[in-house]
């Protein structure tokens, strides 16, 4: 088709395993001297259980198709290790496909790390001026759009100062910033608004949506939040250990993805004795409405809820997340805990409560969502529990207001409607 902007034809990318990683010429002579015979790394840490035979091939990709048209908004979503940052680097030419071709018509502007294409040394500015002239803008072109470009960051400030002073958010920011004001036809982003706070978040993906709409830009998004993928994307892709397993309508992407995921059920199988949990690192192993025999409330009742978490071993700075959806509304947001939680190993119990104040009436359906917070403030993954809460508010809240945006589109405008608190294990 003539709108066709990017054409995936029979994609691999195989990579061989442990062909590099030696720390001195030496090591890299040695391995080289053993993979030539045969034998095991004698460069391999003595904790490594892997067979440490070297040469091993790894198929990343699998044969991929895929035809992408201007203007579309694709998620692409799958399990870690499933292939999609290495779909986007090709696609970005940052790597070459083993087989296959890409072809694509138009620039492409690529987010797949924080700070990504930034130099530590350089300024905001003169990082802005650097990442325009790598996506082939002009100087010119640059310097009419930088006040925009700044102002959309928030990061005016300290625009002048080292990026190597900023913090993770602050990275994020500038380089969508950057991203979302250059004229380039293709926008490819890989978790970014992971560490961005939530009104950011939101600001982005409302950019994004209008540079879709308005300017005909394309838009690649791989994200593990489901939430940010309901909301921007018109189509989801779904992989699965290198396969494309998943190709249209966004709620059947992610019900694909969770119905192939072990972690995804409703009802989770609890291991545990006495000891502790027999099982995966963190579980969501059961959420408990208590009681009330009924799942129908009225504007300004309380939910009260228990949560069972089993981990193996101790987990620290677990952070709950409950991910909403209405038959109202795609989407109705979310809420995060109000702190942290360091579990122990064993069986652990999280008592909490859920205030409709300020949900609009309909029947919601939230998964549960368990995130660690890595040391850069990214949010990992653990384990989700999907429809771990169901109910359906019967009258309107006496405070909802139709003609706030907030409420018309998330369906509740309190954040801080789930409180969590820790409770000893039982």
């Amino acid at each position: 088709m003539s709108d066709e902007i990017l054409k995936i034809e029979h994609v691999s990318k195989k990579y061989r395993l442990g062909m590099i990683g030696g720390t001195s010429l030496r090591e890299e002579l040695q391995r080289k001297r053993a993979a030539r015979k045969g034998l095991e790394d004698p460069t391999r840490k003595v904790t490594d259980t892997s067979s440490g035979k070297i040469g091993e091939e790894f198929l990343a990709l699998r044969d991929i198709n895929l035809t992408i048209h201007q203007g579309e908004r694709v998620g692409i979503i799958g399990h870690n290790g499933a292939g999609k940052s290495t779909l986007l680097k090709l696609i970005s030419r940052i790597t070459a496909p083993s087989s296959g071709s890409i072809s694509m018509n138009g620039r492409v502007a690529s987010m797949l790390e924080v700070g990504t294409g930034f130099h530590r040394e350089l300024t905001g500015r003169e990082n802005i001026y650097m990442n325009g002239a790598i996506l082939g803008m002009t100087k010119a072109e640059i310097s009419s759009k930088i006040e925009d470009i700044i102002e959309f960051s928030e990061c005016r400030k300290f625009i002048d100062t080292p990026v190597k002073r900023y913090s993770s958010g602050m990275y994020v920011k500038l380089a969508f910033a950057v991203a979302a004001h250059l004229d380039a036809e293709i926008m490819i982003m890989d978790e970014v608004l992971a560490v961005g706070d939530v009104a950011f978040q939101r600001k982005c993906l409302t950019k994004m949506s209008q540079l879709a709409i308005d300017e005909g830009r394309t838009v690649l998004y791989v994200s593990h939040n489901m939430a940010t993928v309901r909301q921007l994307c018109t189509r989801c892709v779904v992989l699965d250990h290198g396969k494309l397993v998943f190709d249209g309508d966004v709620e059947q992407a992610i019900n694909s993805y969770y119905d192939a995921s072990p972690d995804a059920t409703n009802h989770h199988e609890s291991k545990y004795n006495v000891s502790g949990f027999e099982g995966e690192k963190c579980r969501v192993l059961s959420v408990d409405v208590e009681n009330h025999s009924g799942m129908e409330f009225f504007s300004g009742e309380c939910i009260p809820f228990k949560v069972r978490i089993g981990c193996s071993s101790k987990v620290g700075d677990v952070l709950p997340q409950f991910i909403c959806r209405s038959g109202m509304a795609n989407l109705t947001g979310s809420s995060f805990a109000d702190s942290r939680f360091v579990l122990s190993r064993g069986i652990n119990a999280l008592q909490g409560s859920v205030s409709l104040k300020h949900f609009s009436p309909g029947i919601y359906n939230c998964d549960l969502v368990l995130y660690q917070v890595n040391h850069d403030g990214a949010y990992v993954e653990l384990d989700r529990l999907k429809d771990a809460l169901t109910f359906t508010i019967a009258q309107s809240p006496a405070n909802y207001d139709g003609n706030n945006w907030w409420q018309r589109r998330w369906g509740f405008a309190d954040y801080g409607a789930f409180h969590l608190e820790f409770l000893p294990s039982d």
